[in-house]
């Protein structure tokens, strides 16, 4: 498997999304990023990184509250927002990336 640094320098937009499974706005971002992988198909990358199980990178990424979604482009942060998301801003934020 690729290292998250490998993943995040793609030139493919990758969403990281850090989520808790004891979250619920995290619960309810769920199927939204379904719809926005659904909609992006390959152009973009959804990765979900538990923040319970990752801590060393939520804390480089500084995340303090779940859900924290971060919009990385060849290894650069172009967009980072926390809390629920909806589905049409997300693409709109990922399709001016890509």
């Amino acid at each position: 498997m690729s290292s998250f640094n490998e993943i995040i320098n793609s030139d493919t937009p990758i969403l990281v999304d850090f989520h808790a499974t004891w979250c619920g706005p995290c619960k309810t971002m769920s199927p939204i990023l379904d719809q926005v992988k659904n909609q992006l198909g390959t152009s973009a990358r959804i990765l979900k990184i538990d923040v319970d199980k990752n801590q060393t990178l939520a804390n480089k990424y500084s995340v303090r509250g779940v859900p924290t979604l971060i919009l990385f482009k060849k290894g650069e942060i172009v967009w980072r927002q926390s809390g629920v998301v909806d589905g049409k801003s997300l693409i709109k934020k990922i399709e001016e990336n890509i």
